[in-house]
């Protein structure tokens, strides 16, 4: 019989390989210590209602669910406003801590509902466990969040795939890989693949992203490959590369958008792989380059595949550490876990700008992986290139790889 109150697990955001594995570690590890679990469905949508919309979470369900893909509460992106919280929901079931799954807007909103409990004297802890299969949230370096690891193992069996049929076939492929405004999924998945390009928004670190620079580089590798007399290829672009394009830059594509409510081009409504590979086809015609080119877009496809073995066990420490760090007494916190399996807090406060916002993590453009993915895997256009290049463009300085992004030239 419940004697100790109740926990409250509910995820933001979207879905991510193994966040089925944490509820149901949350679920057991608490119920184990008599503890009544709920799990609430839509976010934070219902929280703050008359009728938050949730369901007892009990041993068999949270077994049946525990190696699964998806999410068996539902989710949602709702952010609601700091005059919407209230504490009705928390004091009628007796809540003793809100466990949220999510990524940086989920972890934000935990964050501001810690400080109104704290400031209206409401003892209930609140501990974050961090999620995205973006990778982007700033744990420290060299930590993964939970779910990237399987999205990119999916991705890379997926590109792997696409790299064969343009072998195959003799074709070009433009992929497009999820990331918001970071490119560790892009960068991850064309790695493993040898992709001859890869194409980031953070290895704009010298010069100001636009679509131009984007399609001349992708126009550099296939230069480079036809050089090499190879016929095919294919290159992987992050989507994250459209959060730092201006609306103008955007609507110089010339794709029909739909707007948003503050008159901005609504992306998610639009394949990214579809606007690069329409924009590298329209230069390569100007070019008179015989090359043809397909989209290919990575994304939902990889948010709710089942986890591999490296989140199962990665999940469970997580839903295990909330448990440690409730027992500590820790709130307002991010649950993680360093390689060796312990379990430590990083607080929000100390990862959250002056607004409370989470900040993301990028790609370390100039970490030595960075360095020698780019040094050692691109395939691109550089300066010894130049007099082969001139066969198919007459300015093959416009396709320097180095030129292009401002980037210091190695030693030829």
């Amino acid at each position: 019989m419940n004697t100790k109150g109740s926990i409250v697990i509910l995820c933001g955001g979207g879905p991510a390989p193994g966040i089925n594995t944490v509820i149901g570690t949350v679920a057991k590890v608490f119920l184990k210590d008599g503890y009544r679990v709920l799990g609430l469905h839509q976010g934070y949508k219902t929280l703050f209602t008359s009728s938050p919309i949730f369901q007892e979470i009990d041993f068999r369900l949270a077994d049946d669910i525990y190696k699964t893909g998806g999410s068996a509460l539902q989710m949602s992106r709702h952010k609601p406003m700091d005059e919407d919280f209230k504490p009705d929901f928390f004091i009628r079931e007796n809540i003793k801590l809100l466990v949220t799954i999510g990524g940086d807007d989920t972890a934000s909103t935990a964050g501001r509902i810690a400080l109104y409990l704290e400031k209206h004297n409401i003892r209930i802890q609140n501990i974050h466990v961090p999620k995205t299969i973006d990778n982007d949230l700033p744990l420290p370096e060299g930590q993964p969040t939970f779910g990237y690891h399987s999205a990119k193992e999916e991705g890379v069996k997926l590109a792997t795939t696409v790299y064969e049929d343009a072998r195959t076939s003799g074709n070009w492929f433009i992929v497009s890989a999820m990331g918001r405004e970071a490119g560790h999924l892009a960068f991850g998945i064309g790695a493993a693949c040898h992709y001859p390009m890869i194409v980031i928004p953070e290895m704009f670190n010298r010069t100001e992203i636009t679509m131009d620079k984007i399609i001349r580089l992708v126009i550099s590798s296939m230069l480079k490959r036809k050089v090499l007399n190879i016929d095919y290829g294919a290159v992987i672009i992050s989507e994250g590369v459209f959060h730092f394009l201006s609306d103008e830059e955007i609507l110089k594509t010339g794709i029909t958008f739909t707007f948003d409510d503050h008159g901005h081009p609504e992306l998610g409504n639009v394949s990214k792989a579809h606007i690069f590979n329409m924009l590298v086809q329209q230069r390569l015609r100007e070019l008179k380059i015989p090359i043809k080119s397909r989209p290919v877009e990575l994304g939902y496809e990889l948010r709710c595949v089942r986890p591999i073995g490296f989140d199962l066990m990665y999940c469970n420490l997580l839903g295990l550490g909330v448990k440690v760090l409730f027992d500590q007494g820790h709130t307002a916190c991010m649950v993680t876990s360093d390689p060796v399996g312990d379990i430590f807090p990083l607080f929000l406060k100390d990862v959250a700008d002056e607004k409370g916002k989470v900040k993301p993590r990028l790609v370390n453009i100039y970490s030595q992986k960075a360095r020698m993915v780019y040094e050692g895997n691109i395939q691109c256009i550089q300066k010894q290139d130049y007099e082969a290049a001139s066969v198919f463009v007459s300015n093959p300085v416009e396709y320097d790889f180095y030129e292009i992004l401002n980037w210091e030239k190695p030693a030829y």
